[in-house]
């Protein structure tokens, strides 16, 4: 249903003219007010460590989300990472990753549209970050040790996903995009398939993680000596994870897979109940993605669609993530030792 690329991950994010002008533009004011709550409250929460480690984790989130896995029947998912960010930085902090991750995928990639871009901020940073961390963190109040953690964390990343699924399918309702009696159930349960490959996932990358560097998961407050090691170790894991890009699944994520079965012709006699996707030209054929392509679909233009171009256009964004997210990191502690 949208375009891509033959050896390019399938697009992940809402375009314009999913989600109505009006809603996208109350995504964006809320956006707005949380980003500036996250940019505060982080003052108070980053350690030096933590610095750097944002960088890394947008970097790894963002690698991570080109590889999309395939899921029965005929559908994929891929990583969202909201869940992963938040239980090793905190919410607001995770927020911020998602936020640059998202950010830059839409700028630069064209993938998500512009107009949207607040409600899928919404939908993959702010609810999957505050449910998958608040679900660990109950969890781990139940379960001792690392097997709470570990658990938590799986069980914070399946039910990030299902609540995001299930907020999309409201928004899709209240945009007239699709009645919610057959957009959440839909939403949902291809959701609940994907969502454990998120949840495995996210164990295994925090499993990794303890492995690694233990003391990186050990609470929100946790200054500690600054390390170039590290942090080049991990920049060059998610280097190397995009790699595996041009072997992402070719089917259609998560919503895009339930748009192209409402929009098939029905089994049965009723009435179509397919995705109502306005057809105006400012929301849908040529002007429904950006105004503007730099690197399409995850494509270096002068490289056309090839493995190669994913590749080295992959790299070019898990750069560009990773000097996004520390740059904001960096301004925000600047900022908190100013304060008297």
């Amino acid at each position: 249903m949208l375009r891509s690329a033959p050896l390019a991950p399938p697009a992940m994010h809402a375009p314009d003219g999913f989600f109505s002008v009006w809603l996208s533009i109350v995504g964006w004011v809320i956006t707005a007010a949380l980003i500036a709550l996250a940019l505060r409250n982080t003052r108070d929460q980053l350690g030096e460590r933590q610095v750097p480690l944002m960088g890394i984790m947008a970097a790894a989130i963002f690698a991570g989300q080109m590889l999309n896995f395939t899921i029965p029947g005929g559908t994929s998912g891929h990583l969202i990472g909201g869940a992963l960010a938040a239980i090793v930085l905190g919410p607001w902090a995770g927020l911020l990753v998602m936020t640059a991750v998202v950010a830059v995928q839409a700028l630069l990639f064209q993938d998500g549209g512009l107009l949207v871009m607040g409600l899928n901020i919404i939908n993959m940073g702010v609810i999957t970050a505050f449910v998958g961390y608040f679900v660990y963190r109950l969890v781990r109040k139940i379960v001792p040790g690392r097997t709470g953690l570990l658990v938590g964390a799986a069980a914070g990343a399946w039910l990030s996903l299902v609540v995001t699924a299930a907020f999309a399918a409201v928004e899709l309702a209240l945009s007239g995009t699709s009645p919610l009696r057959f957009a959440l159930p839909a939403m949902v349960g291809v959701h609940a398939l994907i969502g454990v490959g998120e949840a495995l996932l996210t164990v295994f990358a925090l499993g990794f993680i303890l492995a690694a560097r233990p003391d990186l998961v050990t609470g929100e407050e946790a200054p500690g000596q600054r390390s170039a090691g590290w942090v080049t170790v991990g920049l060059v894991l998610a280097l190397a994870i995009t790699l595996l890009a041009p072997l992402a699944s070719p089917y259609s994520d998560g919503m895009e897979r339930v748009a192209e079965v409402f929009a098939e012709p029905q089994a049965v006699e009723r009435p179509p109940v397919g995705f109502a996707v306005p057809s105006e030209p400012q929301f849908f054929g040529e002007f429904r993605d950006a105004p503007y392509e730099i690197l399409p679909d995850y494509t270096v233009p002068f490289l056309g669609d090839s493995g190669v171009s994913t590749i080295v256009a992959g790299m070019i964004g898990v750069l560009i993530v990773f000097g996004v997210a520390l740059g904001v990191a960096r301004l925000t502690r600047r900022d908190e030792r100013a304060r008297p």
